[in-house]
């Protein structure tokens, strides 16, 4: 059985890091729940998909609104633990958040994807999802 839950708790944000890790591998556990309470602060919401009491896929987002596209989801982390993949579980956290969106008003989902990331651009071209610009990034530290 699948459930996609808030991950509200110290413990619930904790648990997702194992899985976050895998796409975050600069990441130090010790600071992994500091860090997301810090961005809950500005909007960051984290949720996760569970299977039989284990997280399988975990989900970063922010919701927003800017002169381009109006009211956003925007999707900061996506990631499906590497032994379930191709199972649906990011189908299903995708489609959560899809969801989600719409229940706020969105008028867009957006996500920005590091260039060498080809399976999960297959993913999100399979999920019906569009290439619409470059993002451009100046390191300051």
């Amino acid at each position: 059985m699948h459930h996609i839950v808030h991950a509200t708790s110290d413990l619930q944000i904790a648990r997702c890091f194992p899985v976050m890790a895998q796409l975050r591998p600069h990441l130090v556990e010790t600071e992994f729940v500091s860090r997301v309470r810090r961005q809950q602060l500005e909007g960051y919401q984290l949720v996760f998909l569970e299977e039989d009491g284990r997280v399988t896929s975990v989900a970063g987002f922010r919701l927003g609104e800017c002169l381009y596209s109006g009211r956003y989801l925007y999707v900061d982390d996506l990631v499906t633990d590497e032994t379930r993949r191709s199972a649906g579980h990011g189908g299903l956290l995708l489609d959560w958040l899809v969801a989600h969106a719409k229940e706020n008003t969105c008028d867009a989902l957006t996500l920005d994807s590091g260039v060498q990331r080809f399976a999960a651009h297959r993913f999100y071209l399979h999920h019906r999802m569009d290439i619409t610009c470059h993002h451009f990034s100046l390191k300051l530290k």
